[in-house]
């Protein structure tokens, strides 16, 4: 009977089930060792989705809390501004560990279809905002219910072969990046169309009534052929009816022979699909999401602060610009960031390795936001040329930064943990980011307060702060802090 029980023990821990998803996956990359474009297809246009509203706001967002008429004075509208930016992103902290862990139990497809119609719902509510509390409580349920980007994570590590998971991670880094990047552009061409396009849209009708609603309604129809997209979005989790009846077996075991069991268990941990070590104790996995959500911060406060550095008026030491000019410069990014991806950090990541890629893009990002007061001084080609090359290297370095600490996240675990994983990673992204809009925007109100200051005046101390972060993410991705995982299938 000992030797029956340590047999179960020892047994692999999946053997070719055909009515198993995450077997059928298996099976596929084995049986096909190139990349597999059709599925990370999926994961692109996935990824976009889910990324396409959340800084979409952010163009028109000082117009749209203008409009409410809630702020008493114009260096107040950065406050508000903040925390409608940040409701978001506190919501989906709230709840994307319960997103992973019904991923771990369900599959990856019912949480990204769940997340998909959830997205359609409440990003349409938010364009048809008629006051602060209507817009801070659909963008907070919107964070709340759309739980796609963990599970996304977790499923592009598991559709690719290990020598394409940096790809995989890449593909997941630019969709993010690009949608990061063209929202903003789809909410700066498409807000206030009236305004804009008088020869197309009265003042009487619906998108004259809710001049924020038409980029909402492009980004929550593109949701909906997305959702219709992902019926044939194959699961990537194993799924085994015998896992039930093993884990019967072994409670029925541990009554009847008590420690003997326990101790060979022990002795086999971590190769079957129950004996998974705490999350919370994995300090590869943690150290790399600690650092994440540093870089994290940063990129949100950055985001936010960009927008409303660019439209604020010169005097103040910002742009000048509309909100069709930011559009403009945000979209000339996305190009640049969808080639680099694609072409450039794959073969980088193989011969520097995610960590060092990571350090030189924090490096770099230092000097750069250094240089963005003394880019505010030009005026014309100049100016426009500069701010679009900045904004370009920008984005480019914080995406090599993000796809580096992906990649340590997920293989730090392994497959039936990914979920959690990075429903941990998002939740504590999440809440990171949430303070990201809320302390921008604060900071940048607090600083067109000090113009005259002798000590960086304006937005010197804006961009100042902003390094202050990165260098402290900076120092983070060293030893003794952060440890690199060893591989896990």
């Amino acid at each position: 009977m000992a030797k029956n029980r340590e047999a179960l023990l020892k047994k692999e821990v999946w053997e070719y089930d055909e009515s198993c998803p995450g077997c059928k996956i298996d099976h596929l990359k084995e049986s096909n060792p190139g990349i597999p474009f059709k599925l990370l297809f999926y994961v692109w246009i996935v990824v976009l989705c889910a990324a396409l509203p959340i800084s979409s706001l952010f163009p028109f967002l000082y117009f749209m809390i203008r409009d409410f008429h809630i702020a008493k004075r114009e260096e107040d509208i950065g406050f508000y501004a903040g925390y409608v930016g940040s409701s978001f992103m506190f919501g989906r902290a709230l709840t994307s560990v319960i997103w992973g862990m019904v991923a771990d139990r369900y599959g990856r497809k019912p949480v990204i279809t769940a997340g998909l119609i959830s997205l359609i719902i409440f990003n349409t509510l938010f364009g048809l905002s008629t006051n602060f509390w209507m817009a801070l409580s659909t963008r907070f349920l919107l964070g709340s219910l759309c739980g796609i980007l963990g599970p996304m994570r977790a499923y592009a590590s598991e559709v690719c072969r290990k020598e394409y998971q940096a790809l995989g991670m890449s593909i997941i880094s630019t969709a993010w990046g690009i949608g990061l990047v063209i929202g903003p552009a789809l909410g700066g061409f498409l807000a206030q169309p009236a305004e804009k396009f008088p020869h197309i849209f009265s003042k009487e009708s619906l998108f004259g009534r809710f001049p924020y609603f038409l980029p909402s309604l492009l980004i929550s129809t593109f949701a909906l052929g997305v959702s219709v997209l992902c019926y044939w979005l194959p699961e990537t989790l194993h799924i085994h009816k015998e896992n039930k009846e093993q884990n019967e077996l072994y409670a029925w075991e541990v009554a009847a022979y008590g420690g003997d069991v326990k101790e060979k268990l022990k002795k086999f941990e971590g190769k079957g699909p129950n004996q998974q070590q705490s999350l919370l104790k994995n300090w590869p996995l943690m150290s790399s999401i600690i650092v994440y959500c540093v870089f994290q911060l940063h990129d949100m406060a950055y985001a936010e602060i960009f927008s409303l550095w660019a439209i604020s008026p010169s005097e103040y030491g910002g742009l000048g610009y509309s909100t069709a000019d930011v559009g403009e410069v945000l979209a000339m990014s996305g190009l640049g960031l969808l080639l680099f991806q694609l072409f450039l950090y794959p073969p980088m990541e193989r011969i520097l390795g995610p960590v060092m890629v990571s350090r030189i893009g924090a490096v770099l990002t230092i000097p750069l936001l250094s240089s963005y007061p003394l880019i505010a001084m030009l005026s014309g080609v100049g100016l426009s040329l500069l701010i679009n090359c900045a904004s370009l290297l920008k984005n480019v370095l914080c995406v090599s930064i993000t796809t580096g600490l992906f990649l340590l996240q997920n293989r730090a675990v392994t497959q039936q943990q990914r979920g959690a994983a990075n429903g941990i990673s998002m939740s504590a992204m999440s809440f990171f980011k949430a303070i990201g809009p809320a302390g921008g925007g604060s900071l940048f109100s607090w600083a067109l307060k000090r113009q005259n200051d002798s000590f960086l005046p304006g937005s010197r101390m804006v961009f100042f702060m902003l390094n202050i972060i990165e260098l402290v993410g900076l120092f983070m991705t060293f030893k003794p802090f952060l440890t690199v995982p060893d591989e896990n299938p």
